[in-house]
């Protein structure tokens, strides 16, 4: 369809020249350049640079053969006359520093412009803005934090419509100059660029920037900075607005500073502008969520020393009394329970009741975003105009376009349109992505069953040789212990493994998403988010889970263990629980990741761009033009800020996924997305060649991600502090067991806690297969149970099986999960109801846009049609009136 609109439009559209009309072709204008560095217009000073072309002089090149470069030297110049034949001027200025690269410089003239906005719906100025708004009480105190107007200005607000042509006299027009800013005009000539053809083969026609690109014909492609980022340029008609976003936006001074949201977009474009709006929003949220965090932390700390079952632990009295099971067959020993008093006394801040209360806001709180989120996209929508952009505006996608090879017939039109495939054919692709989707997700959860194989076994060498003696008091035993080593190993393990998956999904996700061939950028990039983040989620959160959920839940007990893959005794948790190794394990993968992803994102741009810099000015001492200077800097990638949204993410499911095992989660997230923004910020202005500037009307597939994520939580936090925590048995015991019929106290306490909840074992009763070389020093004869299975006590009638107890804790622990879900649910339920996704505000912005469009527009052409109508009706009837008179 936008082809043959295309073709309506410039009747010169695509046309590729015979063979014998080469010598014919258009070809750009040759200039040398004009020693003006700071210079964003061809050498008349006129028209401005809206994009730039950089390509290697076939004649220079000699890594390829020489037919070769025939070829590519062919294709590059129907290109490029192709492009002239479609309105576009181009202007062509051989490499200052070197001789090799050819610089063509591409201007949209108005004429162009006007065509090419009304085919892509862009909507323009019709009126500035007025409608009255409040001023917020908050108004005073944002201002602290606020860009200084006077160095950014606001941007004015108007009323917008889709541009057409015949209605230019409506539109807001001062200067054709700047009615279309800069990154309109670059968005335009990319979609220009993005369409012609330069060559055609079996009947099928090879068109767009991108394969050229893909091709090495064309080295890059971009539109312009318009300043050094340093200083202000010397062209007094360049705004230097790249300089003012480094200066007020991406230094690190301006840390505490609330984002120019308005001037980003402006520069930048829609896309980027609503990843920072988001990265803000979600950072300005982590505030509240920090400081809950901070306090049931400091709570958890403060009331540590007052944690009976921890004083317990450490009393030599009670703990150091005793005697527990080896923890692996034959080359395991026996050990004290005092070992564990520093990792009890650390579980102490963490596993407390700051935490419940922690996990039930958090779970209210991702609400409180989602919804106020909302909100705050309706109106960046508005302001921005992309409420009705995916209808109107956005064009199919160029690859999508040249498989178009089937005729159907349109349900709603009643038109043939041509489709890349048949329905038959799009089902056998859908198949095929699917089943590659589950093939690779099993390869995840393959390595994640090698990790677990590696800590079974290399468990088993920790324990044999890190000594472990009833007597012993070593300072080094009390931090580390089989269990810790084997956690640490493991947990850094599994990071370098989750890097190394990462590289490899990253290539399988856009092959398979390619493979799909999505009609609009805005369905791949949903598609390829889909896909990205469930192998991420699978990479990332799998290790997680299996602590959280699996480890030291199906063990047995020391007579009858439960073995993994018929070989290793599965992993029991300390007397304390896995919730500490959870907390570990989440602390590394966290760092690590954010380390990893500084050292990815910013220092490999910036030692690239610096060897460049230095070995251009190892060449020369030459003025360089803007053109060049910008070429040395590093592409943004034809994702763009995929991976710093999928980041964000991955960050968000860790923060509420499993926050109950560490409330200071959001606290270190607050810290690294401050950073985060401004070094995002930095990059993109320092480091980064301009992106070309895109549409985009939310944040795409991200939305819903995050919205499951929230549902998702609520579960996981839910059954982390009943099944991971041991706050449930504690309370039950303190309610129930500690007390007459059960428990021998008066009253209420957790006295006696860890010696009624650790099962007895009679150490005759091992089996030869797991029964330890060492034996059991002093007159003892049993040993105690790791963990908490609370089982019948050697002697009794059903010795070995779960007691009352366990039966009030799992009936506690599955009430818990319920009551919990049902309340935080209801709750999210009344907030997604009171609270609109859209505000009164914006909903009247919206109104009266559509009613002065209706007016300015329609009823201007209505009044129009209406005149001309009654014109000839009038001449008409006077015309018969004097006929008859005659």
């Amino acid at each position: 369809l936008v082809l043959e609109l295309n073709r309506v439009i410039i009747p010169t559209y695509g046309t590729v020249p015979d063979q014998q009309n080469l010598q014919n072709l258009h070809t750009p204008e040759w200039v040398d350049f004009d020693d003006k560095p700071d210079s964003l217009f061809f050498k008349d000073g006129q028209r401005r640079i809206d994009f730039v072309l950089v390509y290697e002089d076939e004649s220079k090149k000699m890594t390829h053969k020489r037919s070769d470069r025939k070829k590519q030297k062919r294709k590059r110049q129907v290109y490029e006359s192709n492009l002239i034949n479609n309105g576009l001027q181009l202007e062509a200025t051989r490499s200052v520093l070197d001789e090799k690269l050819i610089f063509v410089k591409v201007h949209a003239p108005w004429e162009v412009l006007c065509t090419y906005a009304e085919v892509m719906h862009i909507k323009l100025p019709l009126q500035h803005n007025d409608l009255k708004t409040r001023g917020s009480a908050f108004n005073w105190f944002g201002r602290l934090f606020r860009v200084d107007e006077n160095i950014i200005k606001p941007e004015q607000e108007f009323f917008t419509a889709p541009f057409r042509k015949e209605h230019l006299s409506n539109f807001y027009i001062q200067d054709k100059d700047t009615f279309f800013n800069p990154a309109t005009r670059s968005r335009i000539v990319h979609f220009i660029l993005s369409r012609v053809e330069y060559a055609t083969k079996n009947n099928v026609k090879k068109f767009g920037i991108n394969k050229l690109l893909d091709t090495g014909i064309y080295k890059a492609a971009f539109p312009l900075h318009d300043s050094s980022f340093k200083h202000l340029s010397a062209d007094p008609n360049c705004p230097s607005e790249r300089y003012l976003l480094y200066r007020e936006w991406a230094h690190p001074k301006n840390v505490f500073k609330l984002q120019p949201l308005d001037f980003i977009r402006k520069y930048y474009g829609e896309k980027i502008g609503i990843y920072f709006a988001w990265l803000g929003f979600y950072t300005n949220m982590l505030t509240v969520a920090a400081v809950v965090g901070i306090g049931c932390f400091l709570y958890g700390y403060l009331t540590k020393d007052n944690c009976t079952w921890s004083q317990e632990v450490c009393d030599p009295n009670i703990g150091g009394n005793i005697i527990m099971c080896p923890q692996c067959d034959k080359a395991c020993t026996y050990w004290n329970l005092t070992i564990t008093c520093e990792s009890s006394k650390k579980l102490c801040i963490f596993d407390s009741f700051g935490t419940l209360v922690f996990a039930v806001f958090m779970g209210i709180w991702v609400t409180f975003f989602l919804e106020f989120w909302k909100r705050r996209q309706a109106e960046l929508e508005y302001e921005w105009d992309t409420i009705e952009y995916l209808e109107q505006e956005e064009q199919v996608r160029p690859e999508y376009e040249a498989r178009c090879t089937h005729t159907v017939m349109n349900e709603i039109t009643q038109q043939e349109e041509h489709v890349p495939y048949t329905a038959c054919g799009k089902c056998v692709r859908m198949t095929f992505c699917t089943s590659a989707i589950f093939f690779w997700i099993l390869l995840i959860i393959a390595s994640v069953v090698g990790i677990i194989v590696y800590r079974l076994s290399v468990f088993l060498v920790f324990s044999a040789t890190l000594s472990q003696h009833i007597s012993g008091t070593e300072a080094i035993r009390k931090y580390l212990t089989p269990q810790t080593a084997t956690s640490v190993t493991a947990s850094l393990i599994s990071f370098v493994v989750i890097m190394i998956l990462n590289i490899i999904y990253e290539k399988v996700a856009v092959l398979i998403t390619d493979f799909e061939l999505p009609r609009t950028q805005t369905d791949y990039e949903n598609s390829l988010t889909t896909k990205m983040f469930l192998f991420q989620f699978v990479n990332y959160y799998s290790s997680c889970f299996y602590i959280a959920f699996f480890k030291g839940k199906f063990v047995g007990h020391p007579g009858s263990p439960v073995y993994w893959l018929g070989k290793y005794r599965n992993e029991e948790c300390d007397p304390g629980g896995c919730l500490l190794e959870l907390t570990t394990q989440l602390a590394i993968i966290v760092g690590g990741k954010a380390i990893w992803n500084n050292i990815q994102e910013v220092l490999l741009p910036l030692v690239k761009n610096l060897i460049g810099r230095y070995s251009a000015a190892a060449r020369s001492e030459k003025v360089v033009p803007r053109w060049e200077h910008d070429y040395h800097l590093q592409p943004i990638g034809k994702l763009g800020l995929f991976y710093e949204y999928l980041e964000m993410v991955i960050q968000f499911g860790f923060v509420t996924l499993f926050v109950a095992s560490f409330p200071l989660a959001p606290l270190l997230a607050l810290i690294n997305n401050m950073l985060e923004i401004r070094l995002d910020a930095w990059k993109l202005t320092t480091q980064f060649r301009r992106v070309v500037p895109q549409k985009a009307q939310d944040i795409g597939a991200w939305q819903p991600i995050l919205q499951g994520i929230a549902i998702l939580a609520v579960v996981t936090n839910a059954m982390i502090i009943a099944f991971t925590s041991d706050m449930i048995p504690r309370l039950v015991y303190y309610w129930s067991f500690s007390v007459p019929p059960y428990g021998n106290h008066s009253s209420h306490t957790m006295k006696g806690y860890i010696n009624s909840t650790l099962s007895v074992f009679n150490i005759s009763d091992f089996k030869n297969a797991s029964k330890p070389f060492s034996s059991l020093f002093g007159k003892q004869t049993t040993c105690r149970q790791v963990y908490r299975d609370l089982r019948y006590p050697p002697g009794h009638q059903h010795q070995y099986e779960h007691n009352i107890y366990y039966w009030h804790v799992t009936a506690a622990k599955l009430a818990f999960i319920i009551v919990m879900e049902h309340v935080i649910y209801f709750v999210k339920f009344i907030i997604s109801y009171i609270i609109p996704d859209v505000s009164q505000k914006t909903e009247s912005k919206v109104k009266r846009e559509k009613y002065l469009t209706q007016k300015l527009l329609h009823e201007n052409d209505l009044k129009k049609n209406m005149g001309k109508i009654a014109e000839k009706i009038i001449k008409g009837a006077g015309s018969t009136f004097r006929h008859k008179d005659e």
